[in-house]
């Protein structure tokens, strides 16, 4: 751009360089809405948990004119912004964006238009060059924004209260309406210049032209880059070369600009170098160990670096990693970047931590898929068998943590989803709120000291329910102990609260060892027992796990028989599982008569799957039976508790939430950490509910918050 041909065409338009600031203005306000929010946010969770602790019932439950007002505005734009379209297309599903996420990207790209358009003729022959000028302006006021978003220590989401991860997908879009308005720039004076037949002759002998030109070109590859299949497609090389990208696209941009717009170069550079010494800052801070003296002292620390890890291979080539006396803290749901320079050199994942802090433990499930994680497995894998704790640790690095989250203490009744690996996300918040609940009868009041801005101690929680999807028994082994502590901690809480409630459900899908291993073990077991009349009914698809340490004496004699006379069933199911596939996908209805529930576990055998293709009908399918027993010491991990029921199908998602919801005496939540088509179903659900219950519109039905957390299968 130069300083020529600025006129506005109108003495009533505001200045050029004014529009940017207008734009400003109006992301301003914005932000202001959403810190608002924030801060209400907070004050509503002190005020709850105070609340709780001072013994008024329902505290989650609004009672103000104000409260109640506010409460069914929430709900209005909760139910909304979830709502998302669903397109069938035989075999496959298209889930458009939500239309909160529209919305936002639509209200950005028809403000950006109306400032690059309002007020100048569009169709003159000599107007041309002063829509191009005012499209310049509009498009470089965008670049702080677009730095603003991309950076991990984001000011915008520390004043919203979002996560730096949840405002990428704006980050990008963000990007997208810059090329848009850049586009109209450059055509424009394309447009205006090739009446004339100007185009070659200012590309080759006007620099700011050609200098333009090439920012834009820069501009497109990374939009283009940054969609969802190439990014993922190498991630590592994704990073490298988007930095890279920018940086040559912000020269270009800072030599194409007149001099008296610089700033909003130099302001988006100093954005991203604040956030890179920010992250230095913490990173240094986490990882030496001279800056915890008090760790150092006792032990903990005996080198350098602060940190160190021992790498766990576990099944389904997963791998647990786990720091001991780790020199950060962190909230449940949080994530940290983890680096391991002598297994994988010059790269940082982010992993949620699947631990809580007064475990005084950081431990991560890694699943296995490609470049780092799988250089993760294979070093696990070699440690195996070493008797030495510290030959099987690596020193690693951290930094964090991030991630931002509603405390899920504060509500009524929570709902907790999690597939396969998405326990690690969940699972901590469910520990947070069994945390609370000791908390709520006096257990470690004197010992723990809360800070001024720290969390009030406490829950509002009442009723919990935890699904967790696994795909087979080896999953079951990653947080099996952790479940059954829980499930155990709960009921001795519960002689002192006895209105908390906790419903523990998993859920295995794809295991036709375990299913059929449980018929077998039903029948030997049922064959055997003192006294059938007095054992307890289970529902169709339920298997209740003891733990094998507990059992009395006198009945040793008769488990022994048991264990010797299912131990062949045992094993001949295992290799069956070998070389077949079983998943089943009917969902399953717990509230139905044990009889009455059909799963359909399509599990084809190699010699079905052969004459699969001359058959006019498919394999009869099976049917899973429930037993109710404790598993044999040979095979007693995994082991779970005996509140704990196992199904064999998938969860009725809408059944689960819809049940929460109807004994919920105030708002109530719903967290869920999965592949994407779980969290999108979700979602849906929660939407549908929300609109079927009518949520604060005067039915009496509580709020519902929703938290989502996806991630690729």
């Amino acid at each position: 751009m130069s300083h020529n041909h600025m006129s506005m065409g109108s003495a009533t338009l505001p200045p050029l360089y004014d529009f940017p600031k207008i734009y400003w203005t109006v992301v301003g306000s914005a932000i202001g809405v959403a810190m608002l929010v924030n801060i209400y946010n907070n004050i509503l969770c002190r005020q709850r948990l105070s609340a709780a602790k001072a013994g008024i019932q329902h505290p989650a439950k609004p009672r103000s004119w104000l409260a109640l007002c506010t409460a069914t505005v929430f709900a209005v734009t909760r139910e909304a912004s979830h709502y998302s379209f669903h397109i069938a297309l035989r075999t496959h599903v298209f889930r458009l964006p939500s239309v909160g996420r529209v919305s936002l990207v639509l209200a950005n790209a028809i403000t950006l238009v109306v400032l690059c358009l309002y007020g100048l003729d569009l169709t003159g022959r000599f107007t041309k060059e002063d829509v191009a000028f005012r499209c310049g302006v509009v498009t470089l006021g965008q670049l702080p924004l677009i730095f603003l978003l991309a950076g991990k220590n984001n000011i915008i989401g520390y004043l919203s209260g979002v996560s730096y991860e949840r405002l990428n997908w704006l980050h990008r879009w963000c990007a997208r309406t810059m090329l848009l308005t850049a586009t109209i720039h450059m055509g424009y004076f394309f447009s205006s210049w090739d009446r004339y037949d100007y185009i070659p002759y200012k590309l080759k002998n006007d620099q700011i032209s050609w200098k333009g030109l090439v920012a834009w070109s820069v501009l497109v590859w990374i939009v283009f880059s940054s969609m969802t299949p190439i990014r993922g497609w190498c991630y590592e090389l994704f990073v490298i070369q988007h930095l890279m990208s920018f940086a040559v696209f912000t020269g270009f941009v800072y030599i194409h600009i007149p001099s008296d717009t610089k700033a909003y170069v130099w302001v988006p550079v100093a954005f991203f170098f604040l956030d890179r010494t920010i992250r230095a800052s913490v990173a240094l801070y986490a990882n030496v160990s001279l800056f915890h003296p008090k760790q150092r002292q006792q032990g903990h620390m005996n080198s350098f670096f602060a940190c160190k890890a021992e790498f766990t291979p576990l099944s389904h080539n997963t791998t647990r990693v786990l720091i001991r006396k780790p020199p950060i803290s962190w909230t449940p749901g949080q994530h940290v970047f983890l680096s391991c320079h002598s297994i994988v050199p010059l790269q940082s994942h982010p992993f949620t931590v699947a631990s809580i802090p007064e475990d005084g433990v950081m431990e991560f499930l890694i699943k296995s898929e490609s470049g780092g994680t799988r250089h993760f497995f294979r070093h696990a894998e070699r440690t195996i068998g070493m008797p030495d704790a510290t030959m099987r640790s690596k020193t690693v690095t951290i930094e964090g943590p991030y991630g931002c989250l509603r405390p899920v203490r504060q509500f009524d009744s929570v709902v907790l989803f999690a597939g396969s690996t998405g326990a690690t996300f969940t699972l901590p918040l469910l520990r947070d709120i069994v945390q609370g609940w000791r908390e709520n009868t006096g257990v470690d009041a004197e010992k723990k000291k809360i800070p001024l801005l720290g969390r009030t101690p406490g829950a509002v929680t009442r009723h919990v329910r935890y699904v967790w999807v696994v795909k087979s028994r080896g999953q079951l082994g990653w947080f099996s102990e952790q479940l059954f502590s829980i499930a155990a901690e709960v009921q001795s809480l519960q002689e002192r609260l006895r209105d908390v409630k906790l419903h523990l459900t998993v859920y295995v899908t794809c295991d036709e060892a375990f299913t059929e291993e449980h018929k077998s073990l039903l029948s030997a077991v049922a064959a055997t027992a003192p006294n059938t009349k007095t054992q307890k009914k289970v529902g169709h698809g339920t298997v209740q796990y003891r733990n094998p340490s507990s059992r009395e004496s006198d009945s040793k004699t008769t488990e022994q028989e048991n264990i010797r006379e299912v131990t062949d069933v045992m094993s001949k199911s295992q290799n069956k599982a070998l070389t077949t596939t079983c998943c089943c996908r009917t969902k399953v209805d717990e509230h139905a008569e044990p009889d009455s529930i059909a799963l359909t576990c399509y599990c084809p055998t190699s010699q079905q799957k052969t004459t699969h293709a001359q058959q006019s009908s498919p394999p009869p399918s099976t049917t899973s039976s429930p037993p109710s027993t404790p598993l044999p010491a040979s095979h007693a991990k995994p082991f779970l508790h005996p509140s704990i029921a196992l199904y064999t199908g998938r969860p009725n998602i809408k059944a689960i939430i819809r049940t929460s919801l109807e004994q919920a005496r105030g708002e109530s939540a719903v967290v869920a950490c999965g592949p994407h088509g779980l969290a999108a179903e979700i979602k849906r659900q929660v939407c549908s509910l929300s609109d079927e219950r009518a949520v604060h519109k005067g039915t009496g039905a509580q709020g519902v918050y929703l938290h989502t957390e996806s991630f690729s299968c």
